[in-house]
């Protein structure tokens, strides 16, 4: 890391802010280590429930006049994040790559195109959020003006996941205070220096204390945020397996979950083979995997099978794989051991079951080579569960209906993509596809910053961005207004 972040990340030593304050946390410290080079890159001070307890009591002290602030006022605090963090978009993207080992120009993506204008994004939102007048149909009059608003819930805990640290952070966080919310945000314990810095820029822009709060920590802060009683909301993003222990504990309050993919990525014999494999090689090795849309298994026809396979195999020996910090970086160092040790669980007891496996690039440290495996079947693991990781498993089908079956044996549901030429038979492949999204003609990574975002099943509940968050994280509110004049018979329309 260089010196000019290395000095920074002095400021974030403790890196707890607490009703508008930095402060220590009260459980010690947890160090951050360099995916590359596995040094300390720093030490965090760590938040206990004693700490989250304060800054819940922080976001409930400050909801009442943030609930109350206009929606121009909140726009424009809103617009004032989104300046300044276009102004240090660079420096936060290069702590990103420190931390997590996202290259640098995944991370500049991340910091530009998406962290940043979700402020600007979320501001232009709430002054766009519409209620509506509904007609009386319980009986016949006109007297009765039924009304349907929205109201903030309170305080509402946010936790964000490594692979987007700032990006899917600053969607949430934007959206829920735009809709005149407070927050509790524990940030991921990968890249807690680059979140401390998206949170430096709250007070220089105008929030009020205690409207964002951060808490440091590890699981053990998460999960005291998700289980105390004065959150009135949940956002989470991470592992099916946590997600399913937060609804639990977290049951009858509103919650937005976005958890595991299956990624199938489907190729039909009618596919533009060229343009599928471009769109397999974003699939499976952007950000070497580490993305809950990623093509976690290619079900390739066999008319095109071996095409496919030859042109992909050539796509995936021109990678560049080494330094995340390098311009020409495709592919970086894993983020931790537990992802590594999943990647490998799943490749190995794929080529235990009679599944060929090719690699390209290094395995050192917390680097895994760009693998493909062939002739995988359905009942390998990695078949069946997310792998998270740069792999790439090729399944041969034969028909589109195989692959329609294939896919619907999973209980994920986030993000499909199918390859075809026929657009009425895409039509049809996408609707009977059980995923929240299906992107035809284009890789299973890709998503608008404006479109509705979520799973089916196992993958999530609810849809996050653009007018979808802020439906989350209100409650619609219905107000009905008898206005007076000759009263009607109530009977007409309710039969009794």
């Amino acid at each position: 890391m260089n010196t000019t972040l290395q000095s920074k990340t002095n400021d974030f030593l403790n890196a707890s802010l607490i009703g508008g304050k930095w402060c220590s946390g009260s459980a010690g410290t947890f160090e951050v280590r360099s995916p590359e080079t596995r040094e300390v890159l720093h030490t965090i001070g760590r938040c206990s429930a004693a700490d989250v307890e304060l800054a819940v009591a922080a976001a409930k002290a400050a909801f009442p006049t943030w609930a109350a602030t206009s929606v121009n006022e909140r726009a424009t605090l809103l617009r004032n994040v989104h300046r300044l963090f276009v102004e240090r978009a660079e420096e936060i993207a290069q702590m990103i790559v420190a931390e997590v080992a996202k290259p640098i120009s995944a991370s500049r993506e991340e910091t530009f195109e998406y962290s940043a204008p979700s402020w600007g994004k979320a501001a232009e939102e709430i002054l766009r959020y519409r209620g509506m007048l509904l007609p009386s149909t319980q009986e016949n009059t006109i007297n009765k003006r039924l009304v349907l608003g929205h109201r903030p819930l309170g305080p509402v805990g946010v936790i964000t996941p490594y692979n987007f640290p700032t990006d899917i952070s600053s969607i949430a966080l934007s959206h829920i205070v735009a809709a005149g919310n407070t927050i509790v945000w524990k940030p991921t314990e990968y890249c807690p220096a680059a979140c401390a810095m998206v949170a430096e820029l709250f007070a220089e822009a105008g929030l009020p204390d205690g409207v964002i709060n951060v808490v440091q920590g590890l699981g053990d802060t998460g999960a005291a945020i998700v289980e105390h009683k004065g959150i009135k909301g949940i956002f989470f993003t991470g592992s099916t397996g946590t997600g399913k222990q937060i609804a639990i504990k977290s049951a009858l309050k509103p919650q937005l979950l976005e958890l595991g993919g299956d990624g199938p990525l489907i190729v039909l014999e009618d596919a533009d083979i060229d343009a599928a494999v471009e769109g397999a090689i974003v699939g499976c090795f952007y950000y070497s995997g580490q993305v809950c849309t990623s093509a976690e298994r290619l079900l390739v026809h066999t008319a095109v099978y071996d095409e496919f396979l030859e042109k992909f195999r050539a796509a995936m020996g021109g990678l560049k794989i080494g330094d995340a910090a390098l311009e020409e970086t495709d592919m970086g160092p894993l983020c931790n051991e537990a992802t590594l040790e999943r990647v490998r669980e799943h490749v190995s007891e794929a080529v235990a079951k009679g599944a060929s496996i090719e690699q390209f690039g290094p395995e050192k440290d917390l680097y895994y080579p760009a693998t493909l495996l062939t002739g995988v079947t359905t009942d390998m693991l990695i078949s069946r569960e997310e792998t998270f990781g740069p792999v790439a498993p090729v399944i041969k089908i034969q028909s589109a209906d195989e692959a329609v079956a294939i896919a619907n044996e999973s209980e994920l549901g986030l993000v499909a993509s199918l390859w075809t030429r026929d657009i009425g038979r895409a039509w049809r492949i996408a609707e009977a596809l059980p995923h929240g999204t299906v992107n035809v003609n284009e890789t299973c990574n890709y998503w608008d910053q404006l479109a509705p975002f979520g799973g089916a099943g196992n993958s999530g509940v609810g849809r996050e961005l653009s007018r979808w968050f802020l439906d989350s994280f209100t409650e619609s509110k219905l107000i009905c207004f008898d206005l007076g004049g000759e009263r009607g018979d109530r009977r007409v329309a309710g039969g009794w």
